[in-house]
């Protein structure tokens, strides 16, 4: 029973794209691992972290989109979630060092021996196991979006409002961890990491290991969000972006469903900087830059929000082309990121998922006429008529 509930809640889409995820974190570490350099087929592991850094941000654009492609909540701060999660993975992997730092101090960090830090601060407690690091990359972000979104939500703040102060709180958690006696490395940050789980983070197997991780949570991110999506819970969630006062009016508690959406989207967003760090080898206040998150939605817009494969395609090619760029054309990257964004809303406002779609419908009207008149089909249903939301109020009885 539980099954056939999981495959009533997936469309073909999300079921293609989970075994597609699947197979990569099986053929890459494979064709890394088992090919021989210089042969036909082989993935040098260089590129193996390449790609698992492209995933990551694929997980943290499919996080926005959750909020922003189905809730209608435009958050220019996903990116604070995103380095806090990276954050606590930094500090479980800086708390394995130990004696091998430069001072050679058991406990303290390099940058906290070099600040004359006598003892290790409380809120580092923890932090040389793995589960508890774990579990903070889930909750440290995830408190913060409900505290956050319950005050924001209940206030009925919407719109652009809604969008400044999620930028405001981001550059704020910016300016903070620049700050030397915050404990978290300041400008330099937390690097220099050794091991994951006793083994070398540079080693070749941990590096497909790290990858074949996020590519298996990757598919989960698409299982989970295409499983609310099409929930009834997630028909309420288009409803409040396309209607959201009348959703409010016929009963339904619209900050409620804003708060879990939001929520749920913090947390997948914070394990996507969990991953993103040792595949990296570095996390610094720079990923609380506002321009960070403002990426993000352009990975989300190219790729075509509302949809589940949209943001990953938008993420990946958006980020395999500034790889390219900022090497070959580092002076105009920006202004070439700036266009796309500007292209897109005006020419693509549905990314590339929507152009697809757009020409899949042109050949399918092209070949509605050239067939003999069928039936017609009857009207297709409205997202807000699905969650209950009709357009016409019913007669009394």
């Amino acid at each position: 029973m539980l099954t056939q509930a999981l495959f009533r809640a997936l469309d073909r889409k999300a079921i293609w794209l989970v075994a597609i995820f699947v197979g990569l974190a099986i053929a890459v570490p494979a064709l890394n691992l088992l090919v021989p350099p210089g042969q036909f087929g082989h993935v040098p592991t260089y590129m193996v972290s390449l790609f698992g850094k492209y995933l990551s941000y694929a997980i943290l654009a499919l996080a926005l989109d959750l909020v922003w492609g189905y809730c209608g909540i435009l958050s220019l701060g996903h990116g604070a979630f995103f380095a806090l999660g990276g954050y606590a993975m930094g500090m479980y992997l800086m708390r394995q060092i130990g004696t091998r730092g430069v001072y050679g101090h058991p406990t303290l960090p390099d940058f906290m021996v070099f600040l004359n830090w006598r003892e290790l601060p409380w809120y580092w407690w923890g932090f040389d196991n793995f589960w508890f690091a774990a579990l903070m990359v889930m909750a440290v972000p995830g408190l913060l979006a409900f505290v956050f979104g319950w005050f924001a939500f209940r206030s009925r703040v919407t719109g652009v409002y809604l969008s400044i102060i999620t930028q405001a709180m981001t550059f704020a958690l910016l300016l903070a961890f620049f700050r030397n006696d915050m404990g978290f490395g300041g400008n330099n940050g937390l690097t220099d990491f050794k091991d994951i789980l006793g083994v070398p983070v540079q080693a070749q197997t941990t590096r497909v290991a790290l990858f074949a991780a996020t590519a298996l949570f990757l598919a989960l991110s698409v299982l989970i969000c295409s499983m609310i999506v099409n929930s009834k819970l997630g028909k309420v969630m288009v409803a409040v972006r396309d209607a959201e006062s009348r959703t409010r009016f016929i009963g339904y508690r619209v900050e409620y469903v804003k708060l879990f959406a939001f929520t749920v989207s913090a947390i997948m967003a914070g394990i996507a900087g969990a991953l993103y760090v040792p595949q990296v080898g570095i996390i610094n206040p720079g990923e609380f830059e506002p321009g960070n998150s403002i990426e993000v939605v352009i990975w989300t817009a190219v790729g075509g929000r509302g949809t589940i494969i949209g943001p990953i395609i938008g993420a990946i090619l958006v980020n395999m082309g500034k790889s390219y760029f900022t090497a070959a054309l580092p002076e105009y990257w920006l202004f070439a990121l700036g266009a796309l964004f500007v292209f897109v809303t005006l020419f693509m406002p549905k990314g590339i998922v929507g152009l697809v779609g757009q020409a899949r419908a042109m050949l399918q009207k092209r070949e509605n006429r050239q067939a003999p008149p069928d039936q017609p089909a009857a009207p297709a249903r409205s997202a807000a008529a699905e969650a209950g939301i009709d357009a016409q109020p019913k007669p009394a009885e």
